[in-house]
């Protein structure tokens, strides 16, 4: 499509799609057009999300790599989903970032619920995220397209029994959350490293007890419960969703974005020169 000048012409564009044959489409006009920001940060909270379900955080703080190495971790994730969502699940590109990811999930024994409920926050996280804070939320037809997305994303990683519907698997997603969450520990441990990271990337360290409740006021409670953090105070809370709500009415009258922001061409952290998708995971055995 030729690129909008005005907001509003690029959901029309979408809304002739179809959400299951154009689900790549939509997904990458989505993340990389509409909402790259939103999709971002939404994405860091649902890898959030997965240091809550406590029969799982024991493998990942026995392996380190979230613990000693959270930044490569991150960035190796990110580059990985980016290379498929941004080149497609067919491409040579999205098919070795696919590979990769299976390597490195084939080393252990990780239940399969515990990949459906991840797949699922891939799929949700940025869909309730856009509902609060995007500039506009998603429509029907958008989230069904996500959801065909990390539908077929999770069945070329050998992930089973994924639910047939959008509803079902939103479905499968709270109930998971309501039997899974639970404090333990190595959630706290884990959230707290991820939390560190994030705020390192603003805030000098000395800063970080004054920025980590901003970040807990966007975490809802039963997540907070599960990692042993106290909610942020109400008014910090309302504040940051208010400064998020008044982003997202300054977007709504912007121009739209003309060009993609791919984050296979930022320059990371970990790899300021570049990477090779088959050098990036975890090695001597550790699980991505």
């Amino acid at each position: 499509m030729q690129h909008p000048r005005r907001r509003g012409e690029r959901a029309a564009y979408i809304a002739g799609l179809d959400p299951v044959h154009d689900c790549q489409e939509i997904g990458l006009l989505l993340a990389c057009f509409e909402f790259p920001w939103d999709t971002q940060r939404a994405l860091e909270l649902a890898l959030l999300r997965v240091f809550g379900v406590a029969k799982g955080t024991p493998l990942l703080v026995a392996t380190g790599e979230l613990l000693h190495r959270p930044q490569k971790r991150y960035d190796d994730t990110v580059l990985l989903l980016a290379e498929v969502l941004e080149n497609g699940y067919d491409h040579p590109r999205g098919r070795a970032a696919l590979r990769r990811i299976n390597q490195q999930h084939h080393r252990h024994a990780i239940p399969n619920d515990e990949y459906l409920y991840t797949l699922s926050t891939f799929i949700f996280e940025p869909i309730r995220w856009n509902a609060r804070f995007g500039w506009r939320p998603l429509t029907a037809l958008e989230c069904q397209a996500t959801y065909a997305l990390w539908r077929e994303i999770g069945r070329r990683l050998g992930i089973r029994d994924i639910p047939t519907s959008y509803a079902a698997f939103e479905q499968f997603n709270l109930a998971y959350e309501r039997a899974q969450f639970r404090y333990a520990a190595d959630n706290h441990r884990l959230v707290l490293a991820t939390r560190n990271l994030m705020l390192g990337w603003f805030l000098p360290r000395w800063l970080w007890p004054l920025g980590a409740p901003v970040i807990h006021a966007l975490i809802d409670p039963p997540m907070l419960a599960a990692a042993g953090i106290a909610p942020a105070p109400r008014w910090l809370q309302r504040l940051a969703h208010g400064l998020l709500r008044a982003r997202a009415r300054l977007l709504a009258r912007l121009p739209p974005r003309r060009q993609p922001r791919l984050l296979t061409q930022v320059s990371t952290r970990t790899y300021p020169r570049g990477y090779q998708i088959e050098a990036l995971g975890a090695d001597r055995g550790r699980p991505t």
